[in-house]
């Protein structure tokens, strides 16, 4: 397959353009407002819609559905750079129910679908390894963890495995948001919320996405002098750096390990936590701005989701549609027994909004948990996303250890080892949780659920 430059070029022209075009329907068009669709995804579909898997009239290259693997280990690699220092023994207390609440989100949303596939769907019909993975993969992990865990499958022999990530991910998004929403509806009638907020009292930069004057907030301060280098790509070029770093390092592991497909983004997680050591032992960490970082990842994980939506073949997802669509209802109602039975069991206040935040996550994206999250706290008076910023560092090694080797796992045949692993690790959690006295009552429970 011969790429050109020009590839590259158009591939990016076309999706800037129907992103821009996101951008003026979310801006304009009510119901997209009521839905949260980000730019992004409306992007995505248009896409879809448009190009060579749609109606064909964008000339997109065959590269689109590659993109996402890179861009993944982009976001994956800025985790560790230009994260502050924190006292643990201070914030330990306060943000320990949060870790705690998405290790179990975690273990059990991706230990779930293979469950589910393995006692049920593969009694009807005859699927693949690792189709149970997809839910984990796109409800939870979104297009770019779908991108690199359908890499290991491609590399086993299964090519599918991408495709149906994608469109788990993207089920997952428009779901997270819809049910979410009926959600808070019902909730909101029952008391259960602690600062609801209509719809209409909301300000305009949630609903339409844009931010007027006065309104607006700084993305990041200039670190270096701009006579040496633009501040914005020096950023760029930390990450770049990490990204390129953990290529070579994939590619050389690889050949110590024949049978064994590690995934770019586990790699780069690694090697962006190097880097950020070597920043700190230097005192070079003061230079780099965690904001415009959090931009760049913004931006990496915005263009995932379009290439991803709109590289969705659907000739591929109507060969398994039916199975699909019973994974898909397990899914949602596995996430919804998660928000329903553990956020009010392990958080001891605001327990809602944590939920509902962790719904919008196990289901969408953070993203779409942070637009569930303001709907019903606009002014961000719990410490949510405080709480999940620090609580998800603790997390993201458990979550790369069950993408890197989840799939190999599966693919040696051990299903079950793998979904008896995550089970035995929220059970032991919550085990623990409850004999240390960190979780609530029972009779709270009861009182919150109404």
């Amino acid at each position: 397959m011969e790429i050109s430059i020009w590839d590259l070029v158009i591939d990016l022209g076309l999706i800037s353009i129907l992103l821009l075009i996101g951008v003026v329907l979310r801006a304009k068009i009510t119901v997209l407002q009521k839905l949260f669709l980000p730019a992004s995804v409306i992007a995505g579909l248009l896409g879809l819609l448009f190009g060579p898997n749609g109606l064909g009239i964008m000339p997109f290259s065959n590269l689109i559905s590659d993109y996402p693997t890179v861009l993944i280990a982009v976001v994956f690699g800025s985790i560790p750079i230009g994260a502050a220092r924190v006292n643990w023994k201070k914030t330990f207390g306060r943000v320990r129910n949060m870790w705690i609440y998405s290790m179990l989100l975690t273990a059990i949303m991706w230990g779930g679908g293979v469950f589910f596939t393995f006692v049920l769907l593969n009694q009807v019909w005859d699927l693949p390894s690792g189709f149970g993975l997809m839910l984990g993969a796109g409800f939870l992990g979104g297009h770019g963890t779908a991108a690199a865990v359908g890499e290991i499958f491609a590399n086993n022999g299964w090519e599918d495995g991408t495709m149906l990530g994608y469109t788990a991910a993207t089920v997952g998004i428009l779901s997270s948001v819809i049910v979410g929403l009926l959600i808070i509806k019902r909730s909101a009638k029952k008391k259960q919320t602690s600062f609801i907020s209509d719809f209409d009292e909301l300000p305009d930069e949630l609903r339409t996405g844009l931010v007027k004057s006065g309104k607006r907030e700084s993305s990041g301060e200039d670190t270096v002098s701009a006579n040496t280098v633009d501040p914005l790509f020096f950023h760029f070029t930390i990450l770049a750096a990490v990204v390129l770093a953990s290529y070579w390092l994939q590619g050389w592991i690889g050949q110590f390990f024949d049978n064994v497909s590690i995934p770019l983004l586990s790699v780069a997680f690694i090697v962006g936590l190097l880097f950020q050591i070597g920043l700190r032992a230097t005192h070079a960490d003061e230079y780099v701005d965690k904001r415009v970082i959090n931009r760049l990842s913004g931006s990496a994980t915005d263009l995932i989701v379009i290439f991803g939506i709109a590289s969705i073949n659907l000739a591929i997802v109507a060969d398994y549609a039916v199975p699909l669509i019973f994974l898909f209802i397990f899914g949602l109602f596995w996430a919804y027994g998660i928000f329903h039975f553990i956020s009010p069991r392990v958080f001891h206040q605001n327990w809602f909004e944590n939920g509902i935040f962790g719904w919008g996550w196990s289901t969408g994206t953070v993203a779409m948990g942070i637009a569930l999250l303001r709907i019903v706290d606009p002014k961000l008076r719990s410490t949510t996303l405080n709480d999940y910023a620090l609580g998800y560092i603790g997390m993201v090694p458990f979550e790369v250890l069950i993408i890197t080797f989840g799939p190999i796992l599966i693919v040696s045949g051990l299903d079950w080892l793998f979904f008896v692993i995550l089970f035995s690790v929220a059970a032991v959690l919550l085990a623990v949780a409850q004999k240390s006295g960190w979780l609530v009552s029972g009779e709270q429970v009861k009182e919150r659920r109404g």
